[in-house]
C-alpha cells in the first residue's frame, strides 16, 4: 500500500513538474516575444539634465526635470551599497536575477489578498522594470520582468547592475540616482555620507514620497532605523556602529542644485541653442555645454551693472510705495493678511518686499515675507527725495515719517547688515565684453535682473549709438586721406533743407574754431563729425560701416548718421570696436566653447573661432597717393541728403552672431583644429592710428581733456574708448578696450519715450555709462598683461605743430603724431597775427 501511494505521488509530482516545465517553456516563449535586448543596458543613456558651465567648468545652470549625476560603481561608497542590499535584496549576490523565495512569498500574499500588492522583486528585476517596462501590476508584466532579469544576469555583472540601479532609482524631491539624492538631502557628495545618512537614502526608493525626510521626517527616521537594523542583522555593520548611528538626529534638508554662480542671460542663450538643436532631448541626454565666460568677469559685470542702475535710481528720487494696504484712518491688517499679500511678491537681486507696520521721526518698523521684523533708520532712507520727472526731484526728507507710513508695501535691501529703503529700478542697462582676438564672450549681462525681465538688451535691444559711432566714421575719413592732424572747424552748423532747418550742436554747446581731428574725437565734437562725414560723403561712410559688421539694414543714409542716429545692439557695437583694436579683423563673437555628451564627457562640438592674425601680411595697405579728398564742401548749408532713414521693422539684431547656425551630431568632434583667420576688413595702418586716437579720449592733450578721462583710474596706458549720448539722453554708451578685452556698456529705458534726464548734472555717456565700464574693467584686466601695439611699417611718427597740425616752426608747441606714409604734412605752420596768418615765405592770409 505504501509503495503504491509513493509511486502515485512520484508520478503526480513528475506530472506536475512536466506540466510546469511545459507551461514554463510555453510561457517563456509567449512572454519573450518582442522583449528588448538587455545588452543595450551596457550603453544606456540615463536621463540626465542639461548643464551649462563656465569656461573653467563651474556650474551656471541646470535644465531638466530630473536631477541626476551618474557615478561609476567604484565611486559609490560601500556603506550605500550595503544599505541598499540589506534593504532591497539581501541575496543579491547569490541569485540569478530572480529570488524564488521572494516570488513565492509575493504569490502567497497576492492570492491571500486577491491582488498582487507585493512584487518580491530583486534589484535586477527593478532595473529591468524601470528601463524596459511599465509599473502595471499584472502577471504578464511580472513574467516579462523575470525573463529580462534572468537575461540581464547573463549579460551584465552584479556590479554593473548595481551601478545602473543606484544611478537610476528615484529617491524623491526630483532626485534620481544616489549622487543627486546625496546632494539634495544633505548637500554632500556620496563619498561624504555618514552611515546614518547612507541608511536614510537606502530606505527611500521603496516609497520616495512617504519616507521623504523633508515632508515626513518622523516616518523617514523610523525607516532609517529599520535599515540600520537590517544592516546589523546581515553583519554589514557592528553593534557599536549601529548604536552610534541610531542615536544620530535627522539632519536632512533641501539643497538646490549646486550652482557656482548665477549668469541667467548666458544660461538662457545656451538653453535656447540646445533646445533648437536637440528638442526635449536636450534636457534629458546629459549634455554639458561649456560657455566662454569666466566667473570673475561675469560676476564683475553683473555687480557693476546692478550697482550703477541702483545709483541712477537713487539719484533720480523715490517713486513712492509699491502699494498702500491701509491708511492711517483705517484698521491695520493682521499678520495673516499681510503675509498673504507679501507671498505675491518676490525678491530681485537682493531687493525684497516689506510692509511698514509703524513709522516715527527716527525709524520705521516693517515686516518681511519670512515674518521677521526689520528696522529702517533715517540713514537708510534719507536719499528718498520725491521723484517728479526724469529731470526733476523734490526736496530731501528730514525725518523717516516724511516718506514712510504704516500700511505701505515698500521695497528694501540689506547693506552692511542694515536695512535700507529701496525700489525696483525702472531704468536698465547691458554690458558685453569679448576677447577682440577671437570673439570669445567674456561676460554678458542683458539687464538688471533676469527674473524681472528676460529681454536680453545686450543682444536684442536696438538703440541709437550717439557719439559711439564717431570712431567708425573718422576711420572712413582716414581711409579717404584725412589724418589725425587734419583741421576741421569746430563752429556751429546751420543747414536748411526746404522749410526745415537742422542745427547740430556740441554737448556742451561750446565751440573752439579749427581743431585737429584727434581733438575732435577726444572731446567728441559733434559739428566736426558732421564736417568729416560731408568730406567723405554719406554713401561712402554708410557703406564703410559694414566693414565693422554693422547690418546695412540699420544704417542711416543722411547727415544724422554723424551723430549716431543708426541703431545697433551692444553686441554689434562691441564687435565693431574689436575690428579697430585687433588690427582690422572682423571677428565673430561666440558664447559656446564646447559641448560634451553623456557621462563619458565625449566632446561632440568644439568651436573653431576665426582669429585676428598679427603676423599676416597686410593685404589692405593704403595708397596715400589715391586717397586725397577735399574739405571745400564741408560748410555747405544747402546739402539735400535727408533720405533713407531705416524702417524700424527692418532693423536686424544679432541674427546668429553669438550662436551661429551650426550642425552638431553625437559623433566625436575634432579637437585638433587648425587656426582660421577672420576676414581682414580694415587696413592695419588705419586700425593702429584710430586705436591710438581712442587713447586720446582718455589721456587728452597738453591743454585739453578727453571725455573718457575716468578710464585713467585703471592705471594702464593700453586703454582707450569712446563715450556716446543720444539726443535728450535717451541712450548713453561707453565702448572701449584694455589689453585684448573690448567692452561695451549701454544704459537707458526700455520705453523709448523716456529720457535719462538729469539731477545735479545731465546724464551722459561720460558720467553714466563710463563708470560702469571702469568698475567692470578693474576686475577684468587684473591678470591681463599690458599690450604694446606693434606699429605697422607703413605708419610713421612725425613731430607737428599742435595748433595747425603742420610741420613746426622753431617756437611752436609740438607733439608727435602718426601718419600713413604719404599723408604726413609737407608744409610748415604759419604764425598767427591777429586774425591773419603769415606763412614761412612771408605771405599773409585769413586762416578761415
Amino acid at each position: 500500500m505504501f509503495i503504491r501511494v509513493l509511486k502515485f505521488l512520484l508520478k503526480f509530482f513528475a506530472g506536475c513538474f512536466l506540466c510546469g516545465l511545459i507551461i514554463g517553456i510555453a510561457g517563456y516563449a509567449y512572454y519573450s516575444k518582442d522583449l528588448p535586448d538587455v545588452t543595450t543596458l551596457k550603453d544606456v543613456q540615463l536621463q540626465t539634465p542639461l548643464q551649462v558651465l563656465s569656461k573653467d567648468g563651474e556650474l551656471i545652470a541646470i535644465f531638466g526635470e530630473r536631477r541626476r549625476t551618474p557615478l561609476k560603481y567604484d565611486k559609490i561608497p560601500k556603506n550605500v551599497i550595503n544599505a541598499v542590499i540589506a534593504t532591497e535584496d539581501s541575496r543579491f549576490y547569490d541569485h540569478f536575477g530572480v529570488d524564488p523565495i521572494g516570488i513565492i512569498r509575493a504569490m502567497y500574499i497576492g492570492l491571500k489578498q486577491k491582488g498582487f500588492s507585493q512584487g518580491g522583486s530583486t534589484i535586477t528585476q527593478q532595473v529591468a522594470k524601470n528601463f524596459f517596462l511599465t509599473s502595471e501590476k499584472s502577471i504578464s508584466r511580472k513574467a516579462r520582468e523575470i525573463i529580462l532579469a534572468i537575461r540581464m544576469e547573463k549579460e551584465l555583472s552584479k556590479d554593473e547592475i548595481m551601478e545602473l540601479y543606484l544611478n537610476m532609482i528615484n529617491f524623491g524631491s526630483r532626485a534620481y540616482g544616489v549622487a543627486a539624492a546625496s546632494y539634495t538631502f544633505f548637500g554632500k557628495t556620496p563619498d561624504q555620507l555618514t552611515l546614518d545618512e547612507a541608511a536614510l537614502l537606502a530606505g527611500l526608493p521603496n516609497a520616495p514620497s512617504a519616507y521623504n525626510p523633508i515632508s515626513h521626517p518622523q516616518k523617514a527616521l523610523i525607516r532609517r532605523n529599520w535599515v540600520l537594523g537590517r544592516m546589523l542583522d546581515q553583519s554589514y555593520i557592528t553593534q557599536a556602529e549601529y548604536n552610534e548611528a541610531i542615536k544620530k538626529p535627522l539632519t536632512a534638508s533641501y539643497h538646490s542644485p549646486q550652482i557656482e554662480f548665477s549668469a541667467p542671460y548666458v544660461a538662457e542663450m545656451a538653453r535656447q541653442f540646445m533646445f533648437e538643436k536637440f528638442g526635449e532631448e536636450a534636457y534629458t541626454d546629459g549634455y554639458k555645454i561649456y560657455t566662454t565666460i569666466t566667473k570673475q568677469d561675469q560676476l564683475a559685470a553683473t555687480d557693476s551693472i546692478q550697482k550703477h542702475i541702483i545709483d541712477y535710481d537713487i539719484r533720480h528720487g523715490y517713486r513712492g510705495a509699491e502699494k498702500v494696504l491701509w491708511n492711517a484712518t483705517e484698521t491695520p491688517w493682521n499678520e495673516e493678511k499681510i503675509q498673504k499679500t507679501l507671498d505675491g511678491y518676490h525678491c530681485y537681486s537682493g531687493i525684497c518686499p516689506a510692509v511698514v507696520l509703524q513709522s516715527s521721526d527716527k525709524q520705521a518698523t516693517a515686516i518681511l515675507s519670512d515674518k521677521s521684523n526689520i528696522e529702517i533708520l533715517f540713514e537708510g532712507m534719507k536719499w528718498a527725495r520725491p521723484f517728479i520727472s526724469d529731470t526733476r526731484q523734490g526736496a530731501y526728507p528730514k525725518k523717516v515719517s516724511d516718506t514712510l507710513k504704516a500700511g505701505q508695501l515698500i521695497w528694501v535691501k540689506k547693506s552692511d547688515e542694515k536695512w535700507e529703503l529701496s525700489q525696483l529700478p525702472a531704468v536698465n542697462a547691458a554690458l558685453v565684453s569679448l576677447d577682440s582676438e577671437n570673439g570669445a564672450i567674456k561676460a554678458i549681462v542683458g539687464g538688471f535682473d533676469f527674473n524681472l525681465s528676460k529681454f536680453n538688451r545686450a543682444t536684442q535691444a536696438l538703440r541709437q549709438l550717439g557719439s559711439n559711432i564717431k570712431p567708425f566714421i573718422y576711420t572712413a575719413a582716414l581711409e579717404q586721406g584725412l589724418t589725425m592732424a587734419t583741421l576741421l572747424n569746430d563752429a556751429p552748423i546751420v543747414r536748411s533743407a526746404g522749410s526745415s532747418t537742422w542745427r547740430p550742436k556740441n554737448s556742451p554747446p561750446q565751440y573752439a574754431g579749427p581743431l585737429r581731428l584727434r581733438i575732435g574725437l577726444g572731446m567728441s565734437k559733434n559739428v566736426m563729425m558732421v564736417r568729416a562725414l560731408r568730406a567723405v560723403g554719406i554713401e561712402y561712410a554708410a557703406t564703410y560701416l559694414e566693414r565693422f559688421g554693422f547690418p546695412k539694414e540699420n544704417i542711416s543714409h543722411n547727415e544724422s548718421l554723424a551723430l549716431g542716429s543708426a541703431s545697433f545692439t551692444p553686441l554689434q557695437v562691441a564687435r565693431a570696436y574689436s575690428v579697430i583694436t585687433n588690427g582690422g579683423y572682423l571677428i565673430t563673437p561666440y558664447l559656446i566653447e564646447k559641448i560634451e555628451y553623456n557621462s563619458d564627457n565625449k566632446v561632440i562640438y568644439q568651436h573653431q573661432p576665426l582669429i585676428a592674425c598679427h603676423d599676416c601680411k597686410d593685404d589692405m595697405t593704403i595708397d596715400a597717393s589715391s586717397t586725397s579728398i577735399s574739405l571745400n564742401d564741408v560748410e555747405d548749408t544747402t546739402n539735400e541728403s535727408e533720405n533713407e532713414e531705416p524702417e524700424q521693422a527692418n532693423l536686424k539684431a544679432d541674427d546668429n552672431i553669438i550662436i551661429p547656425d551650426i550642425e552638431i551630431t553625437n559623433k566625436e568632434a575634432n579637437t585638433n583644429i587648425t587656426p582660421m583667420y577672420a576676414p581682414h576688413t580694415l587696413s592695419r595702418d588705419i586700425a593702429f592710428i584710430m586705436k591710438d586716437g581712442l587713447r586720446s579720449t582718455v589721456f587728452g592733450g597738453s591743454d585739453w581733456q578727453g571725455t573718457a578721462w575716468r578710464v585713467k583710474a585703471l592705471g594702464r596706458r593700453d586703454v582707450g574708448g569712446k563715450t556716446g549720448t543720444t539726443n535728450a539722453s535717451k541712450d548713453v554708451w561707453f565702448s572701449g578696450f584694455g589689453g585684448n578685452i573690448v567692452t561695451t556698456v549701454w544704459m537707458g529705458f526700455d520705453d523709448h519715450r523716456r529720457v535719462l534726464g538729469k539731477t545735479y548734472r545731465a546724464e551722459g555717456g561720460a558720467n553714466t555709462a563710463n563708470p560702469i565700464w571702469v568698475d567692470y574693467m578693474k576686475v577684468a584686466l587684473k591678470n591681463v598683461p599690458i599690450v604694446v601695439d606693434r606699429r605697422p611699417e607703413n605708419v610713421i611718427s612725425v613731430t607737428i605743430d599742435q595748433k595747425t597740425g603742420l610741420l613746426p616752426l622753431s617756437d611752436s608747441k609740438t607733439m608727435s603724431e602718426y601718419f600713413i606714409k604719404g599723408t604726413e604734412p609737407k608744409q610748415y605752420a604759419t604764425k598767427e597775427v591777429g586774425t591773419e596768418v603769415t606763412d614761412s615765405d612771408g605771405n599773409t592770409s585769413e586762416l578761415f
